[in-house]
């Protein structure tokens, strides 16, 4: 007799059914594999075997057959050993007829018994309840991960003797172990958001810090060492919108899907991503022979900050440009196509030279050629998609004296600073309600038509403009944008001159570095 079990194969962040079959009978007595397996797959018939040893289960003298199916999906993973496991229990009669149907299993198996935590048990969880099953057993140690999803039965077990116990239970007994661990508190976040009102002036930064927060836009800090560039980055996250629960699990399913939601439930908190400038191509946009989301995709719905961006690879730069646009990263294997959300504001920091003190003529020793080969590290294209540049000079000591206490408190604390992006967002939300877009960087050329009029007088400015900076037309774009979040910050319904002109305030800070 066949026995069926239900188990999960990872497709980047979503999840396909697998049937894990089981049939044991007589013949020369071994254990054979099939349905497209990975190496790590293939090792499961050992893990499980000792596992079963040990758990006190002697495998009969016959022939034992276990299929993966369907056979087209490769499988990978390590989720397939408790399902194998107990499919074979099934079959020798330690488990009850039938108990299994409907029932979705994962896990990996120590070779004493012990259940071993997994990769991308949300998804899992998820695509168990679309097809309509609604009881899971999972590895203890991903069961606050499983139990983001409302409506389901899930039994979290550290050991397959206690899978097996489980699965003979009945009624209060089994109740009360579906309860266990409900009170049982997620790992909490880190402690408070570092806060703006910690960095000594630097108004004009903070000002942009709050215009990129509002509408979601692509920044560069360029300043000299310890001028406060990556404290500003920092913060960043604790001035955009408290995240929603629809961006909490997307952004949760990424991380469960690379391992790292470590035994907690839903993310919720904005990512703050800071690759080092020696990661590697992978590391950024993901891949491997299993396919994981890279650094790019676990900024998604937060912020991804390279500090020293002129320090990274031509290539990892250029990696950026693709995700930049369509807001995800695509890997292609020969066996399948893998895509990653990768919807982030991008915020870069670097020195103007290679000494840092560019263009300050006493301090800089650099020449022109020096300064000119170091800032072209970024390319034109990948400027091109950042909307607001900003400098940031060199703190005196009297400006540094002159701190006021319960700087936290005022016009560039991040609490206040929140509250005018919140109320940007707010406008944008209202903007945008019959669009597919949230926030003003999202807009395209039709939105940019109807949310965007100028006066005949502000359209000839903008044309001037446009002609005599030499702007590309995303450029051109991403100027009326800017403008479009500085009218909703300062709380007018139409962009005038005025935010044309400070949203040239950024370009010109481009133009004197890089034109």
């Amino acid at each position: 007799m066949v026995i069926s079990v239900c188990t999960g194969a990872l497709c980047g962040l979503e999840c396909d059914l697998v049937t894990v079959e089981v049939d044991i009978s007589n013949g020369l007595p071994q254990l054979d594999m099939s349905g497209s397996l990975s190496q790590e797959v293939r090792e499961a018939q050992m893990r499980v075997r000792v596992a079963l040893k040990n758990a006190g289960i002697a495998l009969p003298p016959q022939r034992i057959t276990i299929n993966l199916a369907p056979a087209s999906l490769h499988k990978e993973g390590n989720q397939y050993d408790l399902p194998i496991a107990l499919a074979m229990l099934c079959a020798l009669g330690e488990i009850e007829q039938g108990r299994l149907e409907n029932v979705f299993i994962a896990g990996e198996l120590g070779l004493d018994g012990e259940v071993k935590s997994i990769r991308g048990c949300l998804p899992m969880v998820l695509k168990a309840r679309e097809l309509g099953i609604r009881e899971c057993i999972l590895p203890m140690a991903n069961l606050a991960e499983g139990r983001v999803v409302g409506g389901m039965e899930l039994a979290g077990v550290g050991s397959l003797v206690e899978a097996m116990d489980y699965l003979g239970m009945k009624g209060a007994e089994r109740q009360e172990f579906l309860n266990r661990g409900e009170n049982v508190l997620p790992p909490a976040e880190s402690g408070p958001e570092p806060d703006f009102g910690d960095i000594c002036g630097q108004e004009g930064m903070k000002r942009a810090m709050e215009i990129a927060a509002a509408g979601f836009h692509n920044l560069i800090l360029i300043g000299p060492p310890g001028g406060g560039k990556t404290m500003a980055a920092k913060r960043l996250p604790g001035i955009l919108p408290p995240i929603t629960e629809e961006e909490a699990l997307e952004v949760s399913k990424i991380y469960s899907v690379a391992g790292l939601l470590n035994g907690g439930g839903l993310i919720r908190r904005r990512p703050f991503v800071a690759p080092h400038h020696s990661a590697m191509l992978q590391a950024l946009a993901g891949g491997g022979r299993s396919p994981r989301p890279g650094l790019i995709s676990r900024a998604h719905k937060g912020v991804l900050f390279l500090d020293e961006a002129v320090h990274f690879s031509s290539a990892a730069l250029e990696v950026l440009r693709q995700p930049m646009e369509d807001k995800k990263v695509l890997i292609a294997r020969s066996t399948a196509s893998y895509e990653f959300p990768a919807e982030f504001m991008l915020v870069a920091a670097l020195n103007p030279c290679p000494c840092g003190n560019y263009p300050d003529p006493q301090r800089c020793r650099c020449s022109q050629e020096q300064v000119r080969r170091y800032l072209g590290r970024l390319s034109g294209p990948l400027l091109d998609r950042i909307d607001l540049c900003v400098e940031m000079g060199r703190l005196s000591i009297k400006e540094y004296r002159l701190r006021k206490p319960g700087e936290k408190d005022g016009e560039y604390g991040s609490a206040a600073m929140r509250e005018r992006v919140l109320r940007a967002r707010k406008v944008q939300e209202e903007r945008f309600a019959a669009c597919s877009i949230s926030f003003n960087a999202q807009m395209g050329v039709n939105e940019l038509q109807d949310f965007v009029r100028l006066s005949k007088e502000d359209q000839e400015y903008m044309d001037s403009v446009y002609e005599s900076l030499h702007l590309s037309l995303r450029s051109y774009h991403r100027l009326l944008k800017v403008a479009r979040t500085i009218a909703d910050l300062d709380g007018r319904s139409d962009v005038g001159k005025e935010d044309i002109n400070e949203a040239l305030c950024y370009r010109s800070v481009e133009d004197r570095y890089w034109g």
